[in-house]
């Protein structure tokens, strides 16, 4: 695709859990960053932790935002998360009353009415044990992070919590929010997420291998990204057509959008 995006305030990409913005040999974002930024656009990562709380994450959220509208000299930003990050990002705007300092969310693929797969990790016993809970926090440094907390990311993400969290976290009026997600067309789309796309359709229905249709609706603005693209494979991370579809030329879609609402 050719031609400039003409985008009043720079965005902000941030993560859910497994990626990270580290230097790696795996590019979670892929080439989304690098085609949007080729098109005119100011991009920026969010730099939160994979494994951090919705509390940690939103401080360091906050951070990452307040550096990048000193650095571009803007008034707002526009954030597009995926997965876990767009609750991170809800939680951000409303913790620290963001609303005047983020023109809009864009959410794609996240679980705003929790995970199932959470719900039936939280039922086995073992991830309630000390030595469970020591080695999954020994995990978490391991991985890099500042502040892992995987057993209570794992709670935040259940159906029950999530149920608690839409009730307190609300949407700022301030804020235009809007929300994409995809569902795999049968459990063979994505190795990756054979079985996981099994057990959540037997449970919830259509998905994308993590979340379901129904999670990750949420608010009024909802739309679905056709292809039969799993959770991982909207990231961009193997760099490839999936289904004859350009994953970056998604998010240059979006942000055209954005652009058109003037934002």
């Amino acid at each position: 695709m050719s031609g400039n995006i003409s985008l009043k305030y720079p965005i902000v990409l941030v993560h859910g859990i497994i990626a990270h913005d580290r230097p790696s040999i795996i590019k979670y974002w892929g080439k989304i960053p690098e085609t949007l930024r080729e098109a005119g656009a100011r991009v920026f990562l969010g730099n939160t932790d994979s494994w951090g709380d919705y509390e940690s994450n939103a401080k360091l959220l906050k951070t990452t935002i307040d550096n990048v509208l000193y650095e571009t000299n803007s008034d707002k930003v526009n954030i597009i998360a995926h997965s876990k990050g767009g609750l991170d990002s809800r939680y951000f705007i409303w913790k620290y009353d963001y609303g005047s300092k983020v023109a809009s969310l864009t959410t794609i693929a996240t679980p705003h009415h929790g995970a199932e797969l959470a719900d039936m990790i939280y039922k086995r016993k073992i991830v309630h044990t000390w030595i469970a809970k020591k080695a999954i926090m020994l995990f978490g440094k391991l991985y890099g992070d500042k502040n892992p907390d995987l057993f209570n990311v794992n709670y935040q993400l259940t159906t029950d919590y999530m149920n608690t969290f839409n009730k307190n976290v609300l949407m700022d009026e301030k804020v235009y929010y809007q929300n994409f997600y995809t569902v795999m067309k049968n459990s063979f789309d994505d190795i990756l997420f054979f079985n996981s796309h099994r057990k959540i359709k037997k449970a919830s229905g259509d998905n994308d291998g993590f979340v379901s249709e129904y999670s990750a609706k949420w608010g009024n603005n909802n739309m679905m990204i056709k292809g039969g693209i799993s959770h991982g494979e909207i990231l961009d991370f193997k760099m490839k057509k999936i289904s004859g579809i350009n994953i970056p030329d998604i998010y240059r879609n979006i942000v055209n959008g954005l652009s058109e609402k003037g934002f």
